[in-house]
């Protein structure tokens, strides 16, 4: 699946802000998806004139919630933008917010020129339900109208109904979690323990400078306890990765806490505009969305989060593009085996040729422009927020490079999706 984004209408993708992202029940466990989100729109409202109001808000989540049906809406009118904003929900997994950007992207034009795109996650409040059978029987006995339908329906609940429902991260289709389904991948594509502790440690080294050197400090606003990200690790060595136990297969797994991005909290938004678009913005960090691509692989022959190998080279090859001709890479981590197998696949000529359709090889991969400031398995992973704080991360270090420069931006989701976007800087 791809754009039809005309050239000569450019589209331009503009940092926002964020949250800290900080573990599950940690510094931002006291807010839910919307308290989460409203500090990022507000401070991306500020930012506007006064008086100016994006055009539309695209916003989702993943974890849903039995309090809302449209949480964009829902964030538009806590944060106090406008009342005449529309706003829309949207989810695609891990990719939920990079998609807000794109569907954003297709709907601008006209006298739509600025739309902010954005996410979040809370899971240190996710909603525990009922099982259908207990939401069935309550609502069949509150809808009886005599005392005796009362009773009959009071006795007719089933010891099998009387059950919680709790959200779990399992694929529905194959009951399987996602680190599960990564250990498959691993173990077809021979990715060593040792490589992925080694991505691991680099991921929290570059994330730990990044901080240290103020990269982050535009990016990131404080929120509930939390002021700065609490995850990247400064005293995280290879030789301590080594020693965690592997977490989904005990017996011969690669995968470990240490290795894979830990469940977050976090909110992001990013802008997105026309050129006209742009002039409603403070002058700064710019990259035009070149183009972008969404895949899906069959789970029955291909890995759950392998989907990104598919659309990486399909995307490039609309371009006369190869790895190398790629100045920054910007792979999301939902566990450092799962980035290592899909740039393995990329490597492979025949992976490119027979699975992504491509004739032609890409290359080797540049491996010193990958995350430069660090990944999720630092970073944190807040399913919804992960889009958009990739994204605008990717367009500062790009736009730092000097006009001309490429960067490809890479998220694997969930259900054998993968969404990539190609930027350009200006």
């Amino acid at each position: 699946m791809k754009p039809n984004l005309d050239p000569a209408k450019p589209v331009w993708l503009v940092p926002g802000v964020r949250t800290p992202f900080a573990r599950v029940d940690g510094g931002l466990a006291a807010l839910d998806a919307v308290a989460l989100s409203v500090p990022v729109a507000k401070a991306m409202g500020a930012k506007l004139a006064a008086g100016d109001r994006p055009d539309l808000v695209a916003w989702g989540t993943v974890a849903s919630n039995l309090g809302w049906s449209n949480i964009a809406r829902e964030v538009v009118l806590e944060a106090g933008l406008p009342g005449e904003t529309p706003a829309f929900t949207t989810v695609l997994a891990c990719s939920t917010s990079m998609v807000a950007a794109f569907e954003s992207a297709s709907m601008l034009g006209g006298s739509l020129s600025l739309a902010m795109a954005g996410g979040v996650e809370s899971m240190s409040r996710v909603q525990i339900g009922l099982s259908q059978g207990l939401s069935d029987w309550l609502r069949r006995l509150s809808q009886a109208r005599t005392f005796g339908e009362r009773i009959d329906r009071f006795l007719a609940i089933r010891g099998a109904d009387i059950r919680l429902h709790v959200p779990s991260v399992r694929n529905r289709a194959t009951g399987k979690s996602m680190g599960e389904h990564c250990e498959e991948m691993a173990k077809a594509w021979r990715i060593p323990r040792e490589a992925q502790d080694r991505l691991a440690y680099e991921s929290h080294a570059r994330a730990v400078k990044a901080l240290a050197g103020g990269f982050f400090d535009d990016l990131v606003i404080p929120a509930g306890e939390a002021t700065r990200d609490g995850i990247p690790r400064a005293d995280t060595t290879p030789e301590k990765l080594a020693k965690l136990k592997p977490a989904f297969d005990r017996t011969a797994g690669t995968i470990t806490a240490g290795n894979a991005s830990p469940l977050t909290d976090g909110a992001a938004a990013l802008w997105v505009a026309t050129q006209a678009g742009l002039s409603r913005l403070p002058a700064g960090p710019r990259a035009r969305l070149v183009d972008w691509e969404i895949a899906a692989v069959d789970l029955a022959t291909e890995g759950l989060l392998m989907a990104p190998a598919y659309a990486i080279p399909r995307l490039l090859a609309r371009h006369g593009l190869g790895l190398a001709d790629i100045h920054l890479w910007e792979i999301h981590e939902a566990f450092a085996a799962q980035a290592l197998c899909n740039i393995a696949a990329l490597e492979s000529e025949a992976f490119v040729r027979e699975k992504a359709g491509v004739a032609a090889a890409l290359g080797a991969f540049p491996w010193d422009r990958l995350n430069p400031n660090g990944g999720s398995v630092a970073i944190g992973h807040p399913f919804g927020a992960t889009g958009a704080r990739i994204l605008s991360q990717a367009v500062k270090e790009l736009a730092a490079m000097g006009p001309g420069k490429r960067a490809v931006v890479s998220i694997c989701a969930d259900g054998g999706l993968g969404t990539v976007a190609l930027l350009e800087s200006a």
